[in-house]
């Protein structure tokens, strides 16, 4: 067996906060909407997609964001992700590579790195 590649990463969110989610993943990170099949999109959440990159968001009734896990988008323009995000915070201890920490409207924590 040969893992091939990453399919999606799943996030938890609490009830409500679709709204707020799509602002940041699709307003502001870029990625776009992509419907839920209609059994899980009963559950409530929301997908988004990208080059290479899928993110499924789904709704926790007792959630509480992780502090130390998080999902590492690869970027080409660390500098106009920054832009959009002034709550990035600079990290600079990953050899080889630019990176920012933020988190979504749910507390989740996002990374965003570039290669030098």
């Amino acid at each position: 067996m040969t893992i091939l590649a990453v399919h999606h990463v799943q996030l938890a969110a609490p009830p409500g906060s679709e709204p707020a989610l799509r602002a940041f993943y699709a307003g502001l990170l870029g990625l776009r909407e992509v419907p839920k099949p209609p059994e899980l999109a009963a559950r409530g959440g929301v997908w988004f997609r990208g080059e290479g990159v899928e993110v499924h968001l789904g709704i926790e009734r007792d959630f509480r964001p992780a502090r130390k896990a998080h999902p590492a988008f690869l970027v080409d323009d660390l500098d106009a992700c920054v832009a959009r995000l002034p709550d990035a915070v600079p990290d600079h201890l990953f050899p080889g590579y630019r990176r920012v920490y933020v988190h979504d409207p749910a507390g989740n924590r996002i990374e965003l790195l570039q290669p030098l």
